[in-house]
């Protein structure tokens, strides 16, 4: 399976441009940019947090009980 570069570079490069958002935003001012900068530097560390999660939230299925993701509806 030959995959593009885009399908290869698509996610990094939008957790960089986010990043590079917050913190721009972080040092043009306070106010609006200082909640902008928040919640574009908390973005990739939240969904990098899921991520690094997902298989420990994912055990427990197998046994015949209900994971974590299964009560989320994930």
């Amino acid at each position: 399976m030959t995959r593009s570069l885009w399908m290869i570079f698509r996610w990094p490069l939008l957790i960089a441009v986010v990043s590079s958002v917050g913190l721009v935003s972080a040092l043009l001012g306070d106010g609006v940019w200082d909640a902008l900068s928040w919640a574009a530097l908390g973005i990739p560390a939240t969904g990098l947090s899921a991520w690094c999660l997902r298989p420990l939230l994912r055990r427990g299925g197998s046994q015949g009980k209900p994971n974590i993701l299964d009560k989320v509806g994930l």
